[in-house]
């Protein structure tokens, strides 16, 4: 108290000793309640910082997993991106040489029965066939059996009939027997023979297709590769015996129709494998 009674006012000393001590007293009594107190705001505010750490810590966790998650789910995009890449890249080197195959194989054949007719330079060569031929066939092969599947899949109809490679294999038995039988059946009428292949090629698309997409993807194949060989003829690359049909015989559209069919039969069993394969991975 002797402390306190040092450092008060001078104009406290007016007061009587009574007085002195009752304000000495009271200066102590504060100054302890003011002790007291300090601690306890310290207190709250270590509590606040505390729990203020603690949500940023929350915070710098869930945006932690919120970026790995993001990092393997592009991952996932990025991998599953390039299976399909690679699975539609071999299922197009497939068709590719399938369709090469099969239009060396059957050009060979309708030259052999002096069907088709190249410039002697042409007959000269290893294959006795024009080297653009195959690749130009196997391009469009490519092509027409990789949009068979996308174009079922835009129409959300799934083909499901027949689906198994004996079905194919008979397919591709079938089609070139109807063009092996454009050059050995012995009809004079072209009219005749057109209407005995078309018979044929329908019932082709009926036994291993029927499908609306294969039917009108099948006409549109004949119909635009009618018209390349019509101008590929016109333009002296080629050309055909006994034409009817403008430059080329009657029955071309149905061996382009049918062989429209049959390369998108192998393209949807190709790309039925490749599906099953993502389904797996």
């Amino acid at each position: 108290m002797s402390v306190f009674l040092h450092l008060l006012p001078a104009h406290i000393c007016k007061y009587t000793p009574e007085e002195k001590t009752l304000i000495v007293e009271e200066t102590e009594r504060r100054h302890l309640l003011n002790k007291c107190q300090m601690p306890r705001l310290e207190d709250h505010c270590s509590c606040t910082s505390n729990h203020l750490s603690g949500a940023k810590w929350v915070i710098y966790k869930a945006e932690e997993m919120m970026s790995i998650i993001t990092s393997m789910l592009s991952q996932a995009y990025g991998s599953l991106h390039d299976v399909r890449t690679a699975n539609l890249i071999r299922r197009g080197l497939v068709l590719f040489t399938v369709g090469a195959i099969l239009a060396l194989v059957l050009n060979l054949l309708q030259i052999q029965r002096h069907v088709t007719l190249f410039p002697e330079e042409v007959m000269a060569t290893l294959f006795s066939s024009a080297w653009w031929i195959p690749p130009c066939c196997g391009t469009g092969a490519a092509v027409v059996g990789l949009l068979y599947p996308c174009l079922d899949s835009h129409l959300g109809e799934p083909h499901k009939f027949k689906r198994e490679w004996a079905s194919v294999m008979r397919c591709v038995a079938v089609f070139v027997g109807i063009n092996h039988a454009s050059v050995k059946l012995d009809i004079d009428n072209n009219v005749q023979l057109s209407l005995t292949l078309a018979a044929l090629s329908l019932g082709l698309w009926w036994t291993f297709d029927r499908s609306r997409s294969g039917f009108g993807l099948g006409i549109t194949t004949a119909f635009l590769a009618t018209i390349i060989s019509q101008l590929l003829v016109y333009n002296g690359v080629y050309q055909y015996t006994s034409p009817d049909f403008l430059y080329v015989r009657s029955w071309l559209p149905c061996i382009f129709f049918s062989g429209g069919v049959t390369v998108g039969n192998i393209g949807r069993q190709l790309a039925m494998g490749g599906v099953e394969k993502l389904h797996n991975d």
